[in-house]
Parts: C-alpha cells; sequence; structure tokens
C-alpha cells in the first residue's frame, strides 16, 4: 500500500511541512508580493554602483555567503568596513540571495560605503539551531582567515578593513548577531576587530505572551502564527522560547555581565509585535553596563525596511528607512 504523506504543519503561505519529514517552501501566499522571495543571480558587473558574487567558504559543509561590493572610487584609498549580514526567517525560510534582500542591502552596501557579507544560512526544520548560529560563526571565523591571510577572496582582501567588521541581522538574523558576538568574545578574532553589532528588530521572545504581541497589530511580515510556529520548528527539540538563543535576556541564558560583547546598536520597529521583549533585551543590556544604543523606527512594524511595496509607495516608510540606514551609518562611522 502506498503511504500517502500527510501535511503535519503549515506556516501562513511560507512553508509546509509533511510526516515524511520533507517541507516545501513553495510561496502560496498573495502572487503580487511573491517577487520579493525571488532570488536575484549574483553579478559581478557593477549595476547600480553594486557587484555581488557568491562564494562557497567551507567546502565540507558547502556554506555559502553573497558578497556585495560597491563600487571603487579610484580617488578614495581608503579601506571598506565589512557588514556581516544574516538574514531573518524565523530560521526557517528565506535566503542571502532573495529580491527583498537584494533591494536593501545594495542599498546599504552604497550608503553605508561597506562591503556587505550576507550568508546562506542552513534552515530549519531540517536543520534546527544553533544550525544557523554556527553558520554565521563559521562566517565570522572565515573573515579571521582572510585577514590573517591563509585564505583568499580578491573582493575581501583588496578592498575590506578586517579592522571594521560589524555583525548585522533582521528578526531571527538579529538573535545570531548576539549569539556570534557572545561566541566571538571568547576567541582570539585577530588581526580582525569585531567593531560591533546591530540587531534589527531581532526575535527575542519569551515562552509567555509580552504586552505587546497581545496589543500589537499583526503585519505580513510577523504574525504570532509565525513566531509560534517558526520558533517550534526551529528550536532544539524540547526547548521552548526561553531558550538562550530567543530569549538572551531570561534566566536560562549566560548571564549578560559574563560576555564580552562589542558595541550594539539595537533597532526597534515602534509598532513590532515583539517590542517589548526587545525592550527587554535593551534594559537588561544597560544594566549589565554593555554599550548598547537604540534606534527606534516611529510608527513602522517588523522588518518594515525589506517590503518593497510599501517603500515605493508610502512616504512614512520611505522617510523611516533613510532614518534607519542613517543610524546605522553614524554607528559605523563611530566605531
Amino acid at each position: 500500500m502506498v503511504h500517502q504523506i500527510k501535511l503535519v504543519d503549515e506556516v501562513s503561505g511560507w512553508l509546509r511541512r509533511y510526516d515524511d519529514g520533507s517541507v516545501d517552501r513553495t510561496w502560496t501566499g498573495p502572487p503580487q508580493v511573491k517577487f520579493m522571495a525571488d532570488p536575484v543571480p549574483a553579478h559581478q558587473d557593477f549595476i547600480d554602483g553594486i557587484a555581488t558574487r557568491d562564494v562557497t567558504i567551507h567546502e565540507n559543509s558547502g556554506l555559502r555567503v553573497r558578497i556585495y561590493l560597491p563600487e571603487p572610487n579610484p580617488e578614495d584609498f581608503h579601506k571598506l568596513p565589512v557588514i556581516l549580514h544574516f538574514h531573518g526567517g524565523g530560521f526557517c525560510i528565506s535566503q542571502a540571495d532573495w529580491f527583498m534582500y537584494y533591494h536593501i542591502y545594495t542599498r546599504f552596501a552604497k550608503s553605508l560605503h561597506a562591503i556587505c557579507v550576507s550568508v546562506y544560512l542552513r534552515p530549519a526544520p531540517e536543520h534546527r539551531l544553533p544550525a544557523a548560529c554556527d553558520d554565521g560563526f563559521s562566517a565570522l571565523l572565515w573573515l579571521r582567515s582572510l585577514a590573517q591571510g591563509r585564505s583568499s577572496e580578491p573582493w575581501l582582501n583588496d578592498y575590506a578593513d578586517f579592522n571594521r567588521v560589524f555583525l548585522i541581522g533582521d528578526s531571527s538574523g538579529g538573535n545570531i548577531v548576539h549569539e556570534v558576538a557572545a561566541r566571538a568574545g571568547q576567541v582570539d578574532l585577530s588581526p580582525l576587530r569585531l567593531a560591533g553589532g546591530i540587531p534589527v528588530h531581532p526575535g527575542f521572545v519569551r515562552s509567555t505572551r509580552s504586552k505587546s504581541e497581545m496589543e500589537q497589530p499583526e503585519s505580513p511580515f510577523l504574525t504570532l502564527d509565525m513566531v509560534d510556529k517558526f520558533l517550534g520548528l526551529a528550536l532544539p527539540i524540547g526547548c521552548n522560547k526561553d531558550h538562550p538563543i530567543t530569549c538572551p535576556m531570561g534566566a536560562a541564558a549566560p548571564s549578560l555581565d559574563s560576555l564580552n560583547l562589542p558595541p550594539v546598536l539595537l533597532c526597534v520597529a515602534e509598532m513590532d509585535l515583539i517590542k517589548d521583549t526587545e525592550m527587554e533585551y535593551y534594559e537588561a543590556m544597560k544594566k549589565a553596563n554593555k554599550d548598547v544604543e537604540l534606534l527606534i523606527s516611529r510608527g513602522m512594524g517588523h522588518s518594515f525596511y525589506l517590503n518593497k511595496l510599501a517603500l515605493d509607495m508610502d512616504y512614512h516608510t520611505a522617510e523611516q528607512t533613510t532614518a534607519l540606514i542613517e543610524g546605522i551609518k553614524d554607528f559605523i562611522h563611530k566605531h
């Protein structure tokens, strides 16, 4: 008798999991937003001032990154800071080459005049946490090997200032920023210097609902269903949201006092569903005497700047995105 595979889990248009363990990530939501999840091929020639290439950084695991290089200015002999980017998607969906990342990280690389290196993270549930954090940390160690001259990647060896490496991540990628920064504090990265961490709307939550989760409006980029189901698929089996990766300010996590962290710029959206728990992280970091700054995007929801439709059509979204990029630029210039 042929076994009929059965659907065991579905996450609002993004993902379906079946009882044979297979996962289907074909977008089944509104077709007009599908383009945001379409892959953008790498191009080594400069288009609108940016060239991109995909590089395999770990032969055994096949771990890859996408590099965004802003067009070098022949007058400018300064090397460029490096932003190591971890994409969001609840640890379960999205890729470094998706259009929604391409459109914003080409803009980041140009505006910040920095090289962006975005990691293709292994997704859950096939690869549960800490897999994505391991990938993020591997990418940082790869940058260290370039800085030491033990590996070679011409775009980075020629143009990167390894004394100014920053971690940035949106949503679940913001959790990876914290985790990778904490791990980095325990190793010698020299001659690379980790100059800062920028968690943008990080997925910091806890097992009990916060006030903002109960009261804030849901957005296309974040619903309570997505928070609960993605994290249920991503966390190690038997763990809840109080896990150190999802709740670094909680009792189960290493005390923030004990961590050797770089300066942090925490970016929070005023209308984010998970704003309250992000603010709990901020308060805990301040209490632990960490160098932490706050950048609040007024009137905005979770990961608003990734929404190309809103950026093009809504003046306030466009304005707040520019302000977010400027705030990040100031932070990078300071460090």
